[in-house]
């Protein structure tokens, strides 16, 4: 049997006049949305969004269920000895990644009301609002995604590294296979799952290596407030190695200015600067100082987006002109639109995002500004024009880097709703918990758009039907939003917030922003000055600025294995003279990085499982002793030999 694999233009920019064809041909039919499909999605997206959510809260890591999920999707069609799967995988990921993307959402904000519940018992929270919160959210951002599809996924082709699609296609084409691709993916994403299972599971070193291993570097750290530090996981330096040198670069640039002369600047130049911690900055760690300067990359992210919104005016004149032409009846005919690019109507796209927005105001108005019209008004006005503004920026990050700022995004949004909500005079609790339930609705919005636009490349390399997608996404979206729901309520009640059996830090932290803001409290206005201007300078001088933007907000240990990743795939892909056997090197890489990130996250449930069963294996005083550092270090060299050789190794097609 002939093996199925991705065209060699997958990953490359095309040539002009040349076409990207999918492993499933534009020109036929494929069984997609089926009774299975449709089951073990919704399946899928109750099991994912209750383990996502007691994670996230747990801990304050949300891992990504798209890769896992599609891994069981695999499997199970493989039991079942389903024909021609791959239409109906696709269609299970779709579905079911909706758990991470509502959860996301729902997590980073919604929990904060019961955190000042505690504090203000006037405040009350139900289920209706947790719900309504996601649901519309998840909706809003996905019809305004939408429009952005072509532009993303074909005209974009090539452009954007898309790791954690990549990941998720090389898995889906492997499972088809069994053969030549899955053999190196399999070994990979073993190599990758045990070692970072290993680390986060039974600790036998440390996931981080810093300069504080160092007496001097302990030094350093304390006076000049300069550190080193790396995440040295599999995962993330395979993100690394498909995101590329170029975006590495950037991304890693906008890191260290913050981290290694943002920092240490203010350390040295504002020592006695009260930091939001309580204390002054001569005080404080790095790390601490960084929780204060990152608002100068939230403020970069923002104006990123509205450069955004600028450059693709184009593309948004051209999805109105399209929704007004349908709605007219002048629209090309569904059957000129080859089965691939065929998006739903944009008709529907516009009369859906009028409805979405009806909706959201209307609970506003009856469910949370208790029948103020005027705050109702500028309540939706808020969430229609800022869901909209950084549609494009979510989209942007997770084609870039695989990671999306929606934690950033949603603190700006709160200050904003904050500080004009007590403008036209709504303040106290009941600013609190409308600034919080808008930024729900806002922050849901965001990661849905940044999830869903993975989902759709998948769709794209392999041939599904953009429509059947984007249909069924709102299903997973009901479902995952009703059990967030449920486990954010079933949680509360049974741990508490504020115990300190649940860490919800980003719930937390949004928490801790809300309160002064509707006291009256000014917020960081000069750091987001500082952003937006630095994000200008860099959009003239030709510099992608949402990557050096996200460098800036991104913590510095999750940002260097990128550059680390980055240069292993340019190292590999330069060594010889023949181009084709660089080529060769360089999908084996791509191969193999999918594997680490596939491993990485199949591990991260396994070893969340054993968490939530309170299974512990990790001994903290070896972690807080610096040769743990050391021999995590010693490990990381190893992967990278592994990675580097293992790609050298491969062999151009005869």
């Amino acid at each position: 049997m002939k093996q199925k694999q991705l065209p060699e233009n997958a990953f490359t920019e095309l040539k002009e006049g040349e076409e990207y064809e999918p492993l499933m041909s534009p020109k036929q039919q494929y069984r997609e949305i089926t009774p299975w499909s449709i089951c073990w999605g919704i399946l899928m997206a109750i099991i994912f969004s209750a383990a996502t959510a007691y994670l996230g809260l747990k801990v304050g890591q949300v891992f990504e269920a798209a890769i896992p999920i599609t891994i069981i999707a695999i499997g199970v069609s493989g039991a079942a000895h389903r024909k021609d799967p791959m239409g109906e995988n696709v269609i299970i990921q779709s579905i079911g990644a909706c758990s991470g993307m509502i959860v996301s959402g729902a997590i980073f904000t919604l929990p904060a009301l019961y955190i000042l519940q505690a504090k203000y018992p006037d405040i009350t929270v139900n289920f209706v609002e947790v719900f309504m919160a996601s649901l519309l959210g998840g909706i809003l951002g996905i019809l305004f995604l939408i429009p952005f599809r072509k532009y993303f996924v074909k005209d974009m082709h090539g452009k954007y590294p898309f790791p954690e699609a990549t990941a998720s296609t090389q898995v889906l084409v492997s499972g088809e296979n069994g053969g030549k691709q899955a053999k190196p993916l399999l070994v990979a994403g073993l190599i990758g799952g045990l070692y970072d299972f290993i680390a986060a599971t039974f600790g036998l070193w440390n996931e981080t290596f810093t300069s504080r291993v160092c007496a001097w570097g302990q030094t350093v750290a304390d006076q000049a407030k300069v550190l080193f530090k790396i995440n040295t996981g599999a995962a993330v330096l395979g993100m690394g190695y498909i995101v590329g040198l170029k975006y590495s670069a950037i991304i890693c640039f906008g890191s260290v200015v913050v981290w290694w002369l943002i920092v240490p600047g203010i350390g040295l130049f504002f020592p006695d600067l009260t930091l939001p911690a309580g204390i002054t900055a001569a005080q404080a760690t790095p790390e601490q100082i960084f929780d204060y300067a990152k608002s100068i990359g939230i403020g970069g992210i923002a104006m990123a987006g509205i450069i955004g919104i600028v450059k693709s005016w184009g593309v948004i004149r051209s999805a109105i002109g399209l929704a007004g032409r349908e709605l007219g009846g002048k629209a090309k005919a569904e059957t000129d639109v080859p089965r691939t690019q065929r998006d739903i109507p944009m008709k529907i796209i516009a009369i859906g995002s009028l409805v979405t927005l009806v909706a959201i105001f209307l609970f506003f108005y009856f469910g949370v500004m208790e029948g103020n019209l005027l705050f109702s008004v500028v309540g939706i006005l808020l969430v229609a024009v800022i869901s909209f503004l950084f549609t494009t920026v979510a989209a942007n990050a997770i084609a870039i880097v695989g990671s999306n700022p929606v934690s950033g995004m949603t603190l700006m949004t709160l200050i904003l709703s904050s500080v004009i909500m007590v403008a036209v005079g709504l303040k106290g609790t009941g600013g609190m918990v409308a600034a919080l339930i808008m930024g729900g609705v806002v922050c849901t919005a965001l990661a849905s758009s940044g999830s869903f636009i993975t989902d759709l490349k998948i769709g794209y390399w392999l041939g599904s039907t953009p429509r059947k997608q984007e249909g069924l996404k709102f299903l997973g979206t009901l479902v995952s939003a009703a059990t967030v729901g449920g486990v954010i309520i079933i949680l509360e009640k049974s741990y508490g917030f504020t115990s300190g059996q649940l860490a919800a830090p980003q719930a937390n932290a949004m928490a801790a922003v809300i309160e002064p803001l509707m006291s009256g409290a000014s917020a960081p206005w000069t750091l987001y000055g500082i952003g937006a201007a630095i994000a200008l300078i860099l959009t003239f001088c030709r510099i992608p600025a949402l990557a050096f933007a996200l460098g800036m907000f991104i913590p510095l240990d999750l940002n260097l294995p990128l550059i680390v990743g980055g240069a292993i795939n340019w190292y590999v892909t330069t060594r010889s003279k023949d181009s084709a056997l660089n080529k060769a090197r360089g999908e084996r890489g791509t191969l193999l990085a999918s594997g680490f990130i596939a491993g990485g996250a199949l591990m991260g449930v396994v070893s969340s499982a054993m968490r939530f069963c309170d299974l512990n294996f990790i001994n903290p005083a070896w972690l807080d002793n610096n040769w743990s550092q050391v021999c995590g270090l010693v490990v990381y060299v190893l992967l990278i030999v592994y990675l580097t050789k293992a790609c050298l190794s491969a062999r151009k097609e005869l």
